[in-house]
């Protein structure tokens, strides 16, 4: 099988960190370039780091190369500090960098979005997830893959405070056999899940993983793993 070129948008979120750790070690993969606005704090032999102005995205363009794009790049409104800016992280600078993969011969795309993902969501998050997902969707990629996870478990560091009400409530509802679909996620689960699924050579042009499709194959893939 041809080894694979890699393209992460998002390395330093806590998905992205996650996906970047595991193609580093996967023997698919030799090289791995991520775009970040700011840079990483290790090295390794496989990857490349272009740290970026994603408002100048045209500036880069002749950078942007490989075999499958991991796009997990977002932040949150308190962090952005307005829904313009937020805005910007979630939808358009992913967007716009997906169109130039595309252009650039990158045959398939992974995209993290969000449960509940719903372009005329009258709520804000959702909203701007749906209509990334919509954008994305008409792209000329050779396949789409799209996630909507679940609540997010992620790196103690930078794991968030309603983050961790979200999951202590999830977990308490999931005991008493409710919401078992939105039981929370580990990122490491997600990434594997979102290269498991590259490596499988898939043949749909766009497929979109529920909260429940992706756990109940990341529950698969930890059984392979025991054996």
């Amino acid at each position: 099988m041809k080894k694979l070129e890699a393209i992460v948008l998002g390395a330093t979120g806590a998905t992205g960190q996650e996906i970047v750790t595991r193609l580093l070690k996967d023997t698919s993969f030799d090289k791995v370039t991520v775009f970040v606005r700011r840079s990483l704090n290790y090295n390794h032999k496989k990857l490349i780091v272009h740290v970026i102005d994603f408002s100048k995205l045209k500036e880069v363009e002749y950078l942007i190369h490989g075999d499958v794009l991991f796009s997990c790049l977002g932040t949150t409104l308190n962090a952005a500090g307005s829904k313009e800016k937020q805005y910007l992280v979630d939808y358009t600078y992913p967007f716009e960098f997906a169109k130039i993969a595309a252009k650039k011969g990158v045959s398939q795309c992974s995209l993290v979005s969000s449960t509940g993902a719903n372009k005329n969501s009258v709520f804000f998050y959702p909203k701007i997830k749906g209509e990334l997902e919509e954008s994305v969707k008409n792209l000329p990629f050779k396949n789409i893959q799209i996630f909507q996870p679940p609540t997010l478990i992620r790196q103690q560091e930078l794991i968030r405070p309603v983050e961790k009400i979200a999951i202590k409530l999830f977990k308490g509802l999931n005991a008493l056999g409710i919401l078992k679909s939105q039981k929370p996620l580990s990122v490491g689960k997600l990434a594997e899940k979102m290269i498991c699924e590259i490596k499988s050579l898939p043949k749909e042009k766009i497929k979109i993983f529920s909260a429940k499709e992706i756990f109940r194959t990341c529950q698969s893939l930890e059984l392979k793993h025991d054996v």
